[in-house]
This record gives C-alpha cells, structure tokens and sequence, in this order.
C-alpha cells in the first residue's frame, strides 16, 4: 500500500468511525413495545391521537393515529393550567409579583368579602381554601353565566370559604383563574394577550389560544393547542428554561413550579387520573426521590391528553387526543409511560 493511500485511510478511518457512533445513537430505541400498545389500545383512547417524545435536542419518537396529526389543534382542558402558571412566573421573574403577595393587594374585593390572606401560591397550588363544586357539568353552566374573568372572579370572592388558605387542596378553576385576572390588573392587558405575548409567540405555539368562543376566557381550562406546540413548551421546561437560545422562565422559577407544595394539605378532592399524586405550581407530582425532590411531572387532563416529564430519564412526553376520554385512562398512561421508560435508562442517584 503506497504512503499516499495510507495516509487517505488514516483520515478516512475517524470520519467513518463517527458515522458508525451517530448510527448507533439514532437507534439506540426500540419503541416497538409503544407501537404496540398504542395500536392495541387505539379504540380505548379514542382513535384519533398523536404521541411526541423529545430527549436530548430532538424528537426520538413520533406517532400519529386515526384522523389525527401532530399539528391537528384540540381543546387540552385542565393543561391549561401548566401553561397558566408559568404565564404566571414570567411575571416572578420579572419582580412584578410575589408568589406569597396577598391577592387583595391586585384585587380590593377580596378584603371586602374577608378573604385578605388568600396568596398567589394559594391560587397555583389549588389552596384557596374558597367552596367549590367537584361535579364538572355544574362547572360548565357555571362558567356561561360570565362574559369576562373578571366577573368570574368576582363570584369566586363571594363564595363561602371552606378551609384556612393553604390547609386544604381542592382541585378545581379557582385558583388559576384568580391568578389570571391578577395578571390582567397588574398588567392592563387581557389574559390572552398576555399568554400569546409571553409563551406562545416566543415558544412558536402558532396553533395555541384561550380564546373564547362565547363566555370568559378560562386559565384553568380553555386552552386549544397541538401536540406539537405543546411539547414545544415542555421542551422549555425540560431545558431549564430555554429554547431556541432564548429564555423564557428562569431555572429558579421551574424549580419553584416541579416542588411539591402541598405536601401537610388535607385532599380534599383529586381527580381520579391523579389519584395519590401531590401538587407542585399548576401541575402535578407523579414521582419523588428519596429526598422529597420531584422526579415525574405532569398535568393530565379528562379529555384524555397527557403531558409528561421524566427528569431522571431527561425526556418530555404527549400523548395527545381529541376525543373526551375517562378518567379512568391513568392506568393507560401508566402503561404507556412504563414502555417508554424500558427504553430510558433513569440517571438519578
């Protein structure tokens, strides 16, 4: 063999040797287990879906399902509330509020009606301590009588309050809706300016709103959105705040948002799709390690849509559905999230 052509097959060598390494990399998943189970179980979860997972820089997997695709647009119902909450810690970051700042401080009704100590991380964690209805059909007729949040808030201060701020967890609309209309206050602009200014826009969520139809906006539960402009926000989250070389939340504020806040709260009402699970800032608490520290967040929703983070595995997940499902699915997406999971090796101590 001349020097000549020695010298070309040393150089060649390194380069073909990092193309075997990217090979292996790109397949180093086997989600046959996820096609499987998915395709087995279409008809339970409503024919119509589209499923995202995203590690490490970009998408690893990628199924849509019936009449379906990952930019097909769907009401994501109680994913809103992820979404308000951390509309709500732009403005922490910014030093425009104080998660532990009284809500009668941006809304003088609140002292009127006695309920002065009523915080904004009451209004995120869902302890208002403010009655509530449980049954959604009366939550609905409810909200048609509003044609602002600002009247919905209204007749949320007039209620009879059930429990001491901070004691008891009641999931409901409550809360984040009296978070938004502070928003609004403070800022003098509408909750769906607000959110499209902050999160959509610079989070290219092009096909997300809150915009309602006929009756108040609603930050606990009115969102419209895609599977993939949704995983662009948890792609956010799941890269300390950043995207696309830009930041949008702090790492401090999602710190705040992944921690369990309700831990010496009394249950008063969790919906089955999260039974036993705690609460951070608008989302729920799947799993913790041994030290208390959130592992697995998430913010499912009854119509069947659910959004994920594995912190210790580095990967976000959604599952996105149109079609208004049980809420007995969590065993389903309990199922679906142990078949991504044998794939993910676990990095945490």
């Amino acid at each position: 063999m001349s020097h000549k052509l020695k010298s070309i097959c040393l150089k060649c060598t390194p380069v073909l040797g990092f193309m075997l390494i990217c090979l292996v990399g790109k397949g180093q998943y086997n989600f046959t287990a996820v096609d499987e189970f998915l395709q087995g179980n279409q008809k339970a979860l409503g024919n119509d879906m589209a499923t995202i997972i995203y590690k490490d820089g970009k998408v690893i997997y990628q199924k849509e399902m019936g009449e379906f695709t990952s930019k097909t647009k769907a009401p994501v119902a109680s994913c809103s509330k992820w979404l308000t909450a951390a509309l709500v810690m732009t403005f922490v970051d910014e030093g425009k509020i104080s998660l532990d700042e009284k809500v009668s401080n941006y809304l003088p009704i609140f002292e009127t009606y006695g309920k002065t100590y009523i915080t904004i991380r009451n209004c995120l964690t869902q302890t208002t301590g403010i009655a509530d209805n449980s049954r959604l059909i009366m939550k609905l007729l409810d909200r048609k009588k509003f044609e602002t949040l600002d009247e919905e808030v209204n007749s949320f201060v007039k209620k009879e309050i059930a429990a001491n701020p901070g004691t008891s967890f009641f999931y409901g609309n409550i809360g984040l809706n009296i978070a938004g209309r502070v928003l609004e206050v403070i800022s003098k602009k509408s909750f769906e300016s607000l959110i499209k200014q902050r999160l959509f826009t610079p989070l290219e969520m092009k096909n997300s709103s809150f915009s309602p139809e006929d009756n108040a906006v609603n930050p606990s539960g009115g969102a419209v959105s895609t599977a993939a402009d949704y995983m662009n926000f948890l792609t956010m989250l799941l890269d300390k705040g950043m995207y696309k070389g830009k930041r949008i939340l702090s790492e401090k504020a999602i710190a705040e948002m992944q921690t369990v806040q309700t831990k010496n709260a009394e249950k008063k009402f969790t919906p089955a799709v999260a039974a036993g699970y705690e609460y951070g800032l608008g989302e729920w608490i799947e799993e913790q390690d041994s030290k208390g520290n959130s592992t697995v967040v998430s913010c499912p929703d009854l119509f069947g849509t659910w959004p994920c983070i594995d912190k210790c595995r580095g990967y976000a997940c959604v599952f996105f559905v149109r079609k208004l499902l049980s809420e007995q699915k969590k065993e389903l997406h309990q199922e679906l999230k142990k078949r991504i999971d044998a794939q993910i090796p676990a990095d945490c101590n």
